[in-house]
């Protein structure tokens, strides 16, 4: 018996529900795959399906087979696929996730200079600003902001920026500009609900740290929403550098506090636990570094680069 077809069959069988659907996709005869199955029960001295009148379920063994079988799957594709890159160049499909506004505004525009390097190449972009399961979704590489709460993770720090308080000309004409971190405290602040925002900002200056708690009308799940509330002259905001670039650039928003610090934010290349990093990850990851580089976004240098895993 092949053992990886027999892992491929088994691994169809219980993602397509059934023998006779499992067939179809593999493009083989149904009696085929249930004597493949039967095999590597026989094999393996357990019960992998239960079956029934309403289809297959895996056993507790069942499950646990084919996670691992699927996983290893996976490794051999991967592997293939490194050997075929090294010959022929990048090619197959790229999948990576990023968060919503980050992508829209430093990745997603120079990703026509990535694929005409690498003509044979297909992305596949995830948007989503929530932390999402890689292995999951069958996500290559994420570009992730802030900690990294999962400390099995294999992950990189490929950049940093400053954190600024930001906010329109309009707004600070009409609430006035804060001179110390205590003044924010009679300011409407736009509040980022997720990871790495709240209510609470520390401040430091020559050593000396102070924590503001802020409130507002607003508080908003996604960096968009951040930036369009700003941009209305609602309120101000905690953002990174990233977020508001061409408005700082061309002053439709202005930084205040200058002279004190908030703690940065990085910018990490995180790859799936337990699988092999491909040589099309390794080089998307390389294209980031060097396209904010290029911006004069990245104060991490590749050699500064951290890797957690």
């Amino acid at each position: 018996m092949d053992r990886m077809a027999a892992m491929e069959t088994y691994v169809s069988v219980v993602e397509a529900g059934s023998f006779s659907a499992a067939a179809k996709r593999l493009k083989l005869g149904q009696p085929a795959v249930s004597k493949s199955v039967a095999q590597l029960e026989a094999r393996l001295g357990v019960r992998l399906l239960l079956r029934s009148t309403r289809g297959l379920t895996p056993t507790d063994a069942g499950q646990r087979f084919y996670e691992h079988a699927r996983r290893a799957i996976e490794e051999a594709d991967l592997a293939e696929q490194m050997v075929r890159d090294m010959s022929t160049g990048l090619s197959g499909v790229l999948r990576v996730s990023a968060a919503v506004t980050f992508a829209r505004l430093h990745v997603l525009p120079a990703l026509k200079v990535f694929m005409d390097r690498h003509p044979n190449l297909q992305m596949d972009v995830v948007l989503d600003d929530r932390t999402i399961d890689l292995l999951e979704r069958g996500v290559d590489v994420a570009l992730r902001m802030g900690s990294l709460d999962d400390s099995a993770m294999t992950a990189r720090r490929i950049a940093r920026s400053r954190r600024l308080v930001v906010g329109t000309p309009g707004y600070f004409a009409k609430a006035g500009v804060p001179r110390s971190p205590a003044d924010l405290s009679q300011h409407q602040a736009v509040v980022y609900s997720l990871r790495g925002g709240g209510e609470s900002w520390s401040f430091s200056q020559n050593g000396k740290e102070v924590a503001v708690v802020v409130s507002g009308r607003m508080s908003v799940s996604a960096a968009e929403g951040v930036r369009t509330t700003v941009l209305g002259g609602m309120g101000l905001a905690i953002a990174s550098e990233w977020m508001f670039s061409p408005e700082l650039a061309d002053g439709t928003v202005q930084a205040v506090l200058p002279d004190w610090e908030l703690p940065p934010i990085d910018l990490w290349a995180v790859f799936p636990a337990g699988r092999l990093v491909s040589e099309k990850a390794r080089a998307f990851v390389a294209f980031v570094e060097e396209i904010l580089a290029a911006a004069g976004s990245n104060s991490v240098t590749p050699s500064e680069g951290e890797l957690a895993d």
